[in-house]
């Protein structure tokens, strides 16, 4: 949207749409995460919209094709997110999201954890810009073990051309990557791949089969026979 002075990113929902909470996450959350996403100016709910208006950025969405200089710098913003609290935020937690997709209850244990995760890591949530990566869609954030978001991003790595050993090499400049018990890995790429086989069923988004044969492709690396 262009004022008379500036041009505004402008993202709106019916206040009787089902996912308008959305917006308020994202207006809760964006307090605590400047400087790797772009600056919430106001956000308003007024004539059965919710409105969302946040600084324009110059960038392109994110290259996550084998061979592309972007990953180091998308990382790095990932390793700050992993450094930002959100007081007063209330979010779902990781165990509560993938509690549908589990076999065994017993492994939701593995995702606990207080650190603030972003979760959607489609390349066209993260703008590239000449001062670094910016994260945006915020309204899935959640809480849980830091190792999650670089394991859920290489996701989108393997969707995007990488085999899954090189997409957990890339995940591992994650320092909590190394605190990622393994059994923790191999129950993720489980429930992600039960989460994928769900979303691909009604899903008439482009991404949504890569994502798929991403996610079966990681099960099958993580929990591959001995």
């Amino acid at each position: 949207m262009r004022t008379t002075d500036r041009t505004l990113f402008l993202k709106g929902l019916p206040l009787d749409h089902p996912r308008v909470w959305t917006q308020k996450r994202e207006a809760q959350i964006n307090p605590c995460v400047q400087g790797i996403a772009p600056q919430l100016l106001w956000h308003v709910e007024e004539n059965g919209w919710s409105l969302l208006a946040f600084e324009f950025v110059e960038g392109r969405h994110a290259d996550f094709t084998p061979g592309s200089p972007d990953a180091p710098t998308v990382m790095t913003a990932m390793i700050q997110l992993a450094d930002v609290s959100t007081p007063g935020v209330e979010l779902k937690s990781m165990p509560h999201r993938l509690r549908s997709f589990v076999d065994d209850p017993t492994d939701l244990c593995w995702f606990v954890g207080n650190s603030l995760l972003h979760t959607e890591w489609n390349p066209h949530n993260v703008l590239m810009t000449p001062s670094g990566a910016l994260f945006v869609d915020w309204g899935w954030a959640s809480l849980g073990a830091a190792w999650i978001d670089p394991a859920l991003w290489l996701l989108w790595l393997i969707a995007h051309g990488h085999t899954p050993g090189q997409a957990e090499s890339a995940a591992a400049a994650h320092p909590a990557w190394k605190l990622a018990p393994p059994a923790g890995l191999d129950a993720l790429s489980r429930v992600q791949r039960r989460l994928w086989d769900s979303i691909a069923r009604d899903s008439k988004d482009d991404w949504a089969k890569p994502m798929q044969s991403a996610a079966r492709a990681w099960e099958r690396h993580r929990n591959a026979p001995a």
